[in-house]
């Protein structure tokens, strides 16, 4: 995966599982008696957090019993919502080793190992036969792939005929150039964005009908809006926020915050049918 490496070394951290161990413990969690209440705030490492992804998997409804592809699924936080929610079995893949052990140690802790599995892939080459999944699920991977074609091309195929594939994604906006560091990336290097009307094209192009589509910018704002009253009240800040991110995790979400206000990016939660 050499040609992988800037993106995986971006998200790589040390010891990942023992530190959000360390930091759930500060925060009084035992993880011996965790729950996905308990991580929320930890594994669910978009915009928005986990309200996001309540909205989104309520849009896609996945089956009791059916299996459902997550692209680019971080640390597992949303499949194991989904799993959770509505029964249903996920296999996420992602770039980054580190996220996929920690992944799956932390559905050992809460008891979905068997309906949960993370795993190291390639979007544009996923390593799955046609047709193989159900429904399809993404969020916030897309900035850093640069081959949209191959992204959604595979997705496509590997979906079953009528399966629905439910993104929310972070996009260029029509406010300028976007600034740096931002959580995908510190520079432009490995940050690849396209505008809303580009996407809703690659999808089309790839074999998907679009049936829901909202710009959820302002709620994004809204939610940032919220955690800067909450810090300003008092309120302490999620654990382990930082061990994801990193150290410079106030530029990188201040600038992300910055560049939703500036209309710099915005976001799109999605949901399309493979044709």
């Amino acid at each position: 995966m050499g040609e992988h490496e800037p993106v995986a070394g971006h998200y790589q951290r040390a010891e990942l599982t023992a530190a959000i161990r360390d930091a759930a413990a500060e925060a009084g969690i035992d993880v011996r008696a965790i729950s996905l209440e308990d991580l929320s705030a930890i594994d669910q490492f978009h915009v928005r957090g986990h309200e996001a992804s309540v909205d989104l998997a309520e849009l896609l409804e996945p089956e009791a019993g059916s299996h459902v592809l997550d692209v680019g699924c971080g640390i597992g936080g949303p499949a194991r919502h989904l799993a959770d929610r509505f029964g249903c079995r996920v296999t996420g893949i992602d770039l980054t080793e580190a996220f996929c052990r920690t992944g799956n140690d932390i559905s050992e802790w809460v008891g979905l190992s068997e309906r949960v599995t993370i795993q190291l892939g390639d979007a544009c080459r996923q390593p799955f036969a046609d047709a193989t999944f159900d429904a399809a699920w993404s969020q916030h991977a897309a900035m850093n792939i640069p081959d949209k074609p191959a992204l959604y091309g595979e997705t496509r195929r590997t979906l079953k005929p009528g399966g629905r594939f439910a993104l929310y994604d972070i996009l260029q906006g029509p406010g300028g150039a976007v600034r740096y560091p931002v959580p995908w990336a510190r520079d432009p290097a490995i940050s690849h964005m396209i505008n809303p009307d580009q996407l809703e094209n690659h999808l089309k192009a790839a074999g998907f009908r679009i049936e829901h589509w909202l710009d959820v910018t302002d709620k994004a704002l809204a939610w940032f809006e919220e955690q800067s009253r909450k810090r300003a009240a008092g309120e302490p800040p999620p654990p382990a926020v930082h061990v994801v991110i990193g150290p410079d995790f106030k530029e990188v979400l201040g600038n992300l915050r910055k560049n939703i206000a500036e209309g710099r990016v915005v976001l799109i939660e999605a949901v399309c049918v493979a044709v």
